[in-house]
């Protein structure tokens, strides 16, 4: 019988809590420890469409990106994350995430992103650190594409990404070394360019941050926080079906990013 519990525990140790950033909550945001698994539904954030897709599909468990609670200590219906907390405690149905451990790991948020876009020779950018087999871990990866115009670059993004639209702003240069940071990774242009990049994929992006990266030299491109980050649930279904063979794993069907463009 697969539980609760072991699902945390090989994720855990894939994606060692240890290594979010301090302010993170990440891990198992609630549900019984020994409470049996057999469905798995897997998504970026635990929003609402995902609670009820979970309950309809027969879920006994969520695992995603984003956490459950993010800035409340109470579990009231007086709020959206509160509401979304008492309906999968009521319904039965665990919740795991990884968060900013994942985007740090290898093999996480990033070096997914990285390859979504067809980077080549990824490399870690500022590694935070080594784990204890070796492993450098940290935020941002850098690769190279083909060198092309900005104008070829952008469609080759949305396509690559799905998402209906980008924000950016140009460098001046073409493209060709590529940074990229799942989410809001804007802060981190002045790394980007002292390793030689000309573009960076993120997202999340300010007014200012627009204009310093064109300052800089810096093609900045913002495709939107939901896009940059969903590839990773491929690898969390992944992982799960590598670990769990008798798992039912589903990738969320019905989560999408709320924002619209008019």
């Amino acid at each position: 019988m697969i539980t609760v519990g072991m699902i945390t525990t090989s994720l855990n140790n894939r994606f060692p809590p240890q290594r979010k950033e301090s302010w993170d909550r990440v891990g198992l945001n609630c549900g019984h420890i020994d409470a049996p698994v057999k469905k798995v539904l897997v998504a970026l954030d635990p929003f609402g469409d995902v609670c009820r897709e979970a309950k309809d599909w027969g879920a006994d468990m969520i695992v995603t990106h984003h956490t459950l609670l993010w800035d409340t200590g109470f579990v009231t219906d007086e709020t959206e994350q509160g509401r979304n907390a008492l309906f999968l405690i009521e319904n039965g149905i665990a919740c795991y995430n990884a968060h900013t451990n994942l985007d740090f790991a290898p093999d996480g948020v990033n070096d997914v992103l990285a390859k979504t876009l067809g980077l080549s020779e990824i490399r870690m950018l500022a590694p935070t650190g080594t784990d204890e087999t070796g492993r450098e871990w940290g935020l941002l990866r850098s690769g190279f594409v083909p060198e092309q115009s900005l104008e070829a670059f952008l469609p080759y993004v949305k396509e690559k990404l799905g998402c209906p639209g980008l924000r950016y702003v140009c460098g001046g240069k073409p493209v060709h070394k590529v940074v990229v940071g799942g989410g809001a990774c804007a802060d981190e242009m002045g790394t980007a360019v002292k390793d030689g990049c000309d573009t960076m994929v993120t997202s999340d992006i300010k007014y200012n941050d627009f204009w310093d990266a064109k300052a800089l030299g810096l093609t900045l491109i913002d495709a939107g926080h939901f896009y940059t980050e969903n590839p990773v649930c491929v690898l969390l279904a992944d992982i799960l079906r590598s670990q769990f063979p008798s798992l039912e794993v589903k990738i969320s069907e019905r989560h999408h990013d709320c924002m619209a463009f008019y």
